[in-house]
């Protein structure tokens, strides 16, 4: 598969997915404030999605503020949106972090009539005011860059009468993704919890 064909799929993702839907409210909400608090896991990513029975660290936590905006017009089942935050490190990690990313939210299950709920997955950038001492992972990974890859992962939940408030589960990632920035092959996971209402 070309490069020019995955771009093209991916462009008509969003397209795709929403045919047939219900015709779009305009009345939807647009923007999302989240505030979560998450500790420090010294497991890997893809063992803690797993749920490969992740450990939860209590030398270092991290405090999150997070604005979203939805940015297609038809709020259908898959958003996209543009989300910032910024966080302050606690514990062994004391610096702050600032995060940009593109966030995907898809917001259809089959139980929504009675927990509304929705996945994201978030991609972005993260820059921290001083090189975290946590993520490297090995002897092998003696340093970190205060510019890493950001990822998130979050599941929403919000009862149906009160859509507006919601209860947020969230996967806080920094990685150099094996080494594509700067040479880092670590980087560090927070499991986090958090509230978040939308406007």
């Amino acid at each position: 598969m070309s490069l020019r064909t995955l771009l093209t799929g991916l462009c008509l993702l969003p397209a795709l997915t929403v045919h047939g839907a219900e015709m779009p409210d305009d009345d939807a909400p647009r923007q999302r404030v989240t505030a979560y608090y998450a500790h420090y896991s010294p497991d890997r990513m893809l063992d803690i999605l797993q749920l490969k029975n992740p450990h939860i660290s209590g030398h270092s936590q991290l405090a999150a503020l997070a604005w979203s905006y939805r940015l297609n017009d038809d709020p259908r089942d898959l958003n996209w949106e543009l989300e910032g935050q910024l966080v302050q490190h606690f514990g062994r990690q004391d610096h702050q972090e600032f995060n940009v990313l593109l966030n995907a939210r898809w917001s259809r299950f089959p139980w929504d009539s009675y927990l509304d709920t929705s996945a994201v997955l978030g991609w972005g950038q993260s820059l921290a005011t001083s090189v975290p001492p946590l993520e490297p992972r090995s002897d092998r990974d003696e340093r970190s860059t205060r510019l890493l890859n950001y990822l998130l992962v979050e599941l929403d939940f919000a009862p149906p009468s009160r859509p507006e408030w919601g209860l947020v589960l969230r996967l806080h990632h920094r990685s150099g993704i094996f080494g594509l920035y700067n040479g880092v092959n670590g980087g560090s996971n927070y499991i986090g919890a958090g509230i978040r209402y939308q406007y």
